[in-house]
């Protein structure tokens, strides 16, 4: 009975060494981007082809640099900060997972949001 628990607790520990919380939140974040980036393009270039001339789709697209970037950054700099103790710690899943729905809900939500606004502003210029 003692090796079968022994054997229990040794399979658990080694489930949480394998879990790196600062590496897989880079590669949500890098995963996220790439979606992001070619999301907004998609739409961004849907309202180029509309052919009214305005410049608010580039604008859209400095946006996607200036303020999604860093964001993403942030996200992940949380969690690459962490020390090695805490980097394995299955405690942590769930406020990860709460973090990167987040996260995925601005890869997806934000382009459209954008360029939703845009186009709604497009008049007004």
């Amino acid at each position: 009975m003692n090796k079968a628990l022994e054997q229990t607790e040794q399979a658990r520990e080694e489930t949480a060494r394998k879990v790196d919380w600062r590496r897989r939140i880079s590669d949500h974040v890098a995963y996220g981007l790439l979606i992001y980036t070619g999301l907004h393009i998609f739409l961004t270039m849907t309202q180029l082809k509309s052919g009214n001339g305005s410049l608010l789709p580039y604008l859209a697209l400095v946006v996607l640099v200036a303020a999604i970037i860093p964001a993403c950054r942030w996200f992940e700099m949380r969690w690459s900060d962490l020390p090695d103790a805490k980097a394995h710690d299955p405690a942590l899943a769930p406020v990860f997972r709460r973090e990167v729905a987040l996260m995925w809900l601005a890869v997806f939500g934000l382009p459209v949001l954008l360029t939703l606004g845009f186009k709604a502003a497009a008049p007004l210029f």
